[in-house]
């Protein structure tokens, strides 16, 4: 089952598609739970032993009706209720979700909403069972694990809270760690704004095309008293920057691990050098260091991998020879005689429940920060296709047949309403700028409904249109709800006209 906005290509897979309106997972969701719970299809056993919260969260959800929520979503009431039987029912159930659902000002909420439902039906802890947040590139989960988020040291210990491992890690570093979370991407630009951050250190990331209202942020990054970028592509950002590292494309030029979505460790073995002026980030990091007065040495891979096993419980027995052996290790691994866990939250079925109860949390349905009105009639949404990242620093560097360029992806009912044709170039407002693009007609689109990605940028700054409402737990912008308004261009005099030529990836020549 497939719930999306768009009628995507595994929407076309998908026994059922559910074409909910952008916006209204949290009423989707809240609507299976109070079916499920109204047709004696919750997991009491589990909901009694191994939760806490549900009476509270089944009177919260009780408004969420049928036809209410079928009002809300715009999701056929009967295709719900066939849902939440369906799931409620199945002996394995999995809920696996991507960026569809967290890049909302309600993405933490969004999240909570289906672990609701996991919690309900007892879909979880259990083989074949579970929560499944799919990564849109390679090792972000390890980006995570090793403290790449700023509440958590490696291996998720609570920089606040968890007074013991700050110590350890203290011991190790030979310095004071502040017991205090330091600040998300969202916090830092906010403090920009205020004057109150001035450097910046951007490593592998391209915030110049890949942040919501993004020339607002080129103005924060712009105004700052000094930028360090350091990448493997000179990047907008890197444009910016006052010094520019020239880093190595880890996955081929460095030693190292990475952690894929299932939580498996595995090695990164060097295969290159890299070219020209490049240099290993640790190397770099290393010399950082020095040159700032703390002498780290030369450390290797394997010894930086040891020092996060000495400091990491949940990566202690993962040495690189039983990731050879093993061909990665799934944490916790608490142990050298550890196996590794394929499974998580197993202890939810033990009895006596060993730890806490697994809470219920309730869940506000809410609608995009930004409505649609008559200046601004359309929902935007934004999105990835297939063969390419964000800002396609990487991807738009190599042809490919599958790259058609940048477009607004409309209905064939809008596109008639508005009298377009496809590839005929269009300009494209929203309440922060405007962009010209060329038309997309795409027969997945409901009418209301456009579509754009990030991935070409220079062709399209399709960032321009989006809003930098964030989650105020998270920090991640609304990348998938602005209202924009579509306006013909008028053709130029026939003696102004000059032939123009769409780029080759737009016209597939």
């Amino acid at each position: 089952m497939v719930v999306d906005p768009r009628r995507t290509s595994s929407a076309e897979w998908a026994d059922t598609w559910l074409g909910l309106d952008v916006g209204t997972d949290i009423a989707l969701s809240n609507t299976i739970a109070r079916e499920i719970i109204n047709a004696g299809l919750a997991n009491r056993r589990f909901v009694e032993h191994a939760t806490s919260g549900f009476e509270e969260y089944a009177a919260s959800v009780e408004p969420f009706t049928l036809a209410e929520g079928e009002r809300l979503t715009g999701v056929p009431a009967d295709v719900i209720r066939d849902v939440a039987h369906a799931y409620a029912r199945a002996d394995r159930a999995m809920i696996c979700w991507t960026l569809g659902i967290t890049e909302h000002h309600v993405g933490v909420d969004n999240v909570l909403s289906l672990i609701n439902l996991a919690l309900l039906t007892g879909h979880v802890g259990t083989y074949g069972s579970g929560l499944n947040p799919l990564r849109g590139q390679n090792n972000v989960q390890g980006g995570g694990d090793m403290g790449a988020i700023p509440n958590k040291l490696a291996g998720f210990q609570d920089i606040e809270r968890d007074d013991e491992a700050r110590g350890r890690f203290e011991a190790a570093w030979d310095c004071t760690i502040p017991p205090r979370y330091g600040w998300h991407l969202t916090q830092m630009f906010h403090a920009m704004e205020r004057r109150e951050l001035r450097t910046a250190y951007v490593i592998g990331e391209n915030p110049a095309e890949s942040e919501a209202d993004v020339q607002h942020t080129r103005r924060l990054l712009r105004e700052l008293d000094f930028l360090v970028v350091q990448d493997i592509f000179r990047t907008k950002t890197a444009e910016l920057a006052d010094v520019v590292l020239p880093g190595t494309a880890s996955w081929c030029e460095s030693e190292g691990t990475v952690t894929n979505s299932e939580r498996r460790v595995q090695r990164v073995r060097k295969a290159l050098d890299p070219p020209g002026e490049a240099r290993d980030d640790m190397w770099i990091l290393a010399e950082l260091a020095r040159r700032l007065g703390r002498d780290w040495g030369e450390p290797v891979a394997e010894q930086v991998w040891d020092e996060v096993r000495a400091l990491s419980p949940m990566h202690r027995g993962m040495r690189y020879d039983r990731l050879e052996a093993l061909g990665g290790i799934q944490w916790p691994c608490p142990a050298e005689d550890h196996p590794g866990s394929p499974m998580l939250h197993t202890r939810l079925w033990e009895d006596p429940l060993e730890g806490p109860a697994a809470s219920f949390t309730v869940v506000e349905h809410r609608p995009p920060y930004e409505s649609v009105d008559a200046e601004y009639p359309l929902r935007l949404t934004t999105g990835r296709r297939l063969e390419s990242y964000n800002t396609g620093a990487q991807t738009n560097r190599y042809s490919s047949p599958l790259h058609r360029g940048e477009s607004l992806d409309l209905s064939p009912e809008d596109a008639d309403r508005l009298l377009l044709e496809e590839g005929e170039i269009v300009r494209v407002s929203s309440r922060r700028g405007s962009v010209e693009a060329p038309v997309h007609i795409d027969r997945a689109l409901r009418p209301g409904l456009c579509f754009m990605t990030f991935h070409f940028p220079d062709q399209v700054d399709s960032n321009v249109l989006t809003i930098d409402a964030t989650d105020p737990k998270s920090g991640t912008a609304e990348f998938k709800a602005a209202a924009v308004r579509v306006d013909k261009i008028a053709p130029a005099p026939a003696e102004d006209r000059a032939e123009v030529a769409l780029p080759a990836e737009i016209t597939g020549d």
